[in-house]
């Protein structure tokens, strides 16, 4: 166990360089290796993980910050694949689909090969379970209960919403001043 490896390492000629050299491998070091303490280092504050669960205060932060395209851009289109879905909502794809298995009222369409093409109106209801999931911190459980006992809960969250662009407008109104 006292032995201490070493690794050599090649540098290959390059083009350039192989017109006034021979065509062989040199040896231009030889490294001994890092220890393992060295490499297994805790990632420093500065770099996010990008695996695993989000806080749930990065899932807040990132609530409000939904790339969905307003009703009448939103209609342009027929159908939207789940990558560009999941660009919206900033999203895992798995967790769209995810959504899909749990939720009734998310029926996207799929093509022979098995593809999601998710409709304005399958666009309109991920809005509205992502706001009760993250916005307003539902439970899965909890969100399927409302909707099934709130059947005029599209009319109440498209309610809030405009008044959420109202309050958007004063506060920008406000600020020019």
């Amino acid at each position: 166990m006292g032995k201490v490896l070493s690794q050599i390492t090649f540098d290959f000629a390059t083009e350039e360089n192989s017109l006034h050299e021979p065509e062989t491998e040199k040896i231009t070091s030889i490294k001994k290796p890092a220890r393992v303490e060295e490499k297994m280092q805790q990632p420093s504050a500065q770099q996010p993980q990008k695996r695993g669960r989000k806080s749930l205060k990065e899932i807040s932060e990132h609530a409000g910050l939904l790339q969905v395209p307003d009703e009448e851009t939103l209609y342009k289109k027929q159908y939207y694949p789940i990558g560009e879905v999941a660009a919206m909502f900033r999203e895992n794809q798995s967790l769209i689909r995810y959504w899909e298995t749990e939720f009734d009222i998310l029926k996207p369409r799929k093509n022979r090969k098995g593809d999601r093409f998710f409709r304005p109106v399958d666009i309109q209801n991920l809005v509205m379970i992502y706001d009760l999931l993250r916005r307003r911190k539902y439970t899965i459980e909890g969100a399927k209960t409302f909707l099934k006992n709130n059947k005029s809960a599209r009319e109440k969250f498209d309610m809030i919403q405009s008044l959420e662009k109202i309050k958007n407008f004063f506060l920008e109104l406000k600020a020019n001043l």
